[in-house]
This record gives C-alpha cells, structure tokens and sequence, in this order.
C-alpha cells in the first residue's frame, strides 16, 4: 500500500509539474480565460479574462496576439512586469478595447496614480508592438533589485524608477500605437528609445505623481504624432530629445494635438507643453494649447536641431497667468503663423462641453467632457496641411499597414462635431 502511496504521488508531482512547466513557459490561453506568469505566446482570445499572477515575458522569436474584448487583470500583490522580447500585437476595437487593469475594487479615487503593477517593456529584440485600442491604467510600480527588469537590464536597469506604462526599445522596430489610453500611472505614460513609429489618435490622462510625460522620444525615433488629447500630464505632454547617442537621430513630426492644463503639477523648468533638447529635429503644427503651463520650451543649454519649424499652432489662457507665461522669451519659442494673444480670454477655443475655470493643478478627468470644437472657434480653418510625414505610406506589421493620418485644416486633434 505505501509503495502504491509512494508511486501515486510521485506520479501527481509529475504531472502537477509538468502542468505548471507548461503554463509557465508556452501559454495559449485562446480557448478560455487563462492565468499566467512566466513565458507567455500564442493567442488570448476575443471577450476573454486572462489573469496575470507574475512576472510574464513574450520569448524572443515568438508572439502573443490579444484579441478585442479581453481585460487582462494584474495581480496588485506581485505588481507584474509584461516584458516583450518578442512581438506583441493588442487589437482591440472601439467596441471591445483591450483592458489591461487591476481588479475594479481597486480603480479609485485614492489609488489614481496606479503604482500596482509595472508596465510594458519592450526589449531591444521586440520587433514589432502594437497598441490599437487597447486601454493600459494603474501602473507605473516602481523597481526594486528584485525586479525582473532590473534583472535583465531592461528600461534604466537600476531600482528605484518609477516603471512607464510602455517602454520601447529598438531603432529598426516597429511601433504602433493607435487609438488607445493610457490612464492612472505614477510617471511617465510612454517613454520610446527608438523605432518607426506611428502614435495617433490616443488619450492620455490623470498620470504623474511628481513627474512623468505622456509622450516622450529620445534618439533613434521617426515618429509621427497626430490627434492625441493629453490632459493635466505632470510635466509635459511631449518631451522631445536625442538623448541617447542612437542612429538615427530622433525626427518626431507632431500635428494636431490638443494639450489641456499640462504641467502644472510639476512647478520646475520642464514643467510644461512641449519640451525640446539636445538636438532632436521637431516638425510642430496644428497643436493647440490650452491652459498649459508654457508653450513649446527648449533646453537653453541642449538645443534642438535648427532645421525645427513650428507654425500654425493656437495657445489659449484663461487667467493672465497663463497667457504671461506662453509668451514668446528665449525658451519659450516663437513660431510662424500662430494664433497666441496676450490678455487672458484671447483665442478661447471653444470647447464643445469643458469649463475653462477648472483649477489648472486639477488631475481629475471627466468622461463627459467634450474637446471638439464649436462653429466660430479660432482654432478652425487655420491647420497647415501641406508637410510631409514619415509614414504617410504606412507601416506593416503582423499583415496590417498602418498609415499615419493625415493633417487636418484646424488646429487641435478634434474639430467640429
């Protein structure tokens, strides 16, 4: 009877092990809903609920496709990084977005910056990534020597740094990320070392602590960055730089954005809009500012590239305080053709449903807001269209090409409805 005992449980840890190898290593959970840690690839499949116990990594040479509808639920005691050494492709749809969250016990008020799990991080071997409406909130946890992506040299590979919601990483990658949201994060919501890059049509709100960009490209990026709305970001909406000393140097094409109270909560020189430095070649048109902190600001010790054009953008302050602080000085650059008052009131936009008055230090976004513009708004009928973009032909991946939009006639990501 004992040797029976014996052999039946040895034969139980086997295959207990041999399930847990398994799901550690190679999961395809496209069937059902699944949990995993460890090595992850395959497909998550449409409406599904996967949830992430651990640490999950994408192995070089594989993919993982996420499929529209699927939540993706992190485990708010482990914090798990979703680190990419492969490719990942997360095609939600207007309809059915993919969700990667926490628990909805968790998504409050007092946990608004995130910090619950880590991000997604994108190594050098990451050859293609794409983010098409696919909503990323509650990170942004922060690194300890422990971490895997400490471990494995990953984004700044030392404790201590607050995680972004999507690193990326390599020059001759591919990234797309489209019509999507990131929310709820403690610093930076994308930080990009390089890759052909398309970033349209997304929302970035109620991130940064105390720092932390919605969008920011270093050395190696050509980017193209249209129609994204970034609201109350704690430092900028865009930095721009070629920090890095990577090839090719980062060419970053930003048109028809709308930035809203950015900056504020950072009271220091980055604070702001649009940040410029250490060479970065910029092409700004059709942005539209509104109660931002600064206008587009450069490093007056790290300049950017002097073949930067600016024009056709329209800055709107609601106190006299914000208006003095856009004025053209020598960091705060002048472009052509702008539309920029100087009493307070000048140029409202006229938002379809924002109240203007809303403190600027405020981080709290309200869904029922409306950024399109009204019938006889300024910012109508002055969008400059006539400039070239990167990838104006498209970028394919995984068999879809992505084409980056095409400038619009007003300034600011949204026109009239």
């Amino acid at each position: 009877m004992k040797i029976k005992q014996i052999f039946a449980a040895v034969l139980l840890s086997a295959i207990a092990f041999s399930s847990c190898r398994k799901a550690n290593l190679d999961v395809d959970t496209s069937s059902a809903d699944g949990s995993a840690s460890g090595e992850v690839s395959g497909v998550w499949a449409k409406g599904s609920t996967q949830i992430i116990k651990g640490d999950i990594i994408i192995p070089e040479g594989k993919s993982l496709t996420i499929e529209e509808g699927v939540t993706v639920l992190m485990d708010t005691v482990a914090k798990p990084e979703f680190i990419v050494k492969g490719n990942l492709y997360s095609l939600g749809t207007a309809e059915n977005p993919v969700r990667i969250t926490v628990n909805p016990e968790y998504r409050t008020d007092a946990k608004k910056f995130g910090k619950m799990w880590g991000g997604i991080l994108a190594a050098k071997t990451c050859a293609e990534l794409v983010l098409d409406h696919t909503i990323l909130e509650y990170g942004g946890n922060t690194t300890s020597d422990g971490s895997t992506s400490v471990k494995l040299g990953l984004y700044k590979a030392v404790a201590g740094e607050n995680l972004p919601a999507l690193w990326f990483s390599n020059v001759n990658g591919k990234l797309i990320v489209v019509n999507s949201t990131v929310r709820n994060f403690q610093e930076d919501c994308t930080y990009i070392e390089g890759g052909n890059i398309i970033f349209a049509n997304n929302t970035f709100y109620t991130t940064g602590v105390t720092g932390g960009e919605a969008m920011n490209f270093k050395s190696g990026c050509l980017a193209d960055v249209g129609f994204n709305f970034v609201y109350s970001a704690n430092t900028n909406a865009l930095k721009l730089s070629n920090s890095g000393d990577r090839t090719p140097q980062a060419y970053i094409i930003c048109y028809n954005n709308t930035m809203v109270n950015t900056g504020w909560r950072r009271p220091s020189a980055k604070g702001g809009s649009i940040w410029l430095e250490n060479n970065v070649h910029a092409d700004i048109y059709n942005n539209l500012f509104a109660n931002t902190r600064f206008g587009i600001k450069r490093d007056t010790k790290s300049t950017e590239d002097k073949r930067t054009i600016i024009s056709n953008n329209l800055y709107y302050g609601y106190d006299q305080t914000t208006v003095n602080q856009f004025q053209p000085s020598k960091d705060i650059i002048a472009g052509v053709n702008e539309i920029r008052g100087t009493n307070a009131g000048d140029n409202d936009p006229k938002f379809v449903n924002y109240p203007e008055s809303t403190p600027v230090l405020n981080a709290v976004y309200d869904v029922s807001w409306d950024f399109h513009l009204q019938s006889g708004s300024p910012a109508l009928n002055h969008g400059k269209t006539d400039f070239t973009r990167h990838h104006a032909a498209g970028i394919t991946v995984n068999g879809i090409t992505y084409v980056s939009p095409d400038p619009a006639n007003y300034i600011g990501a949204f026109g009239t409805k």
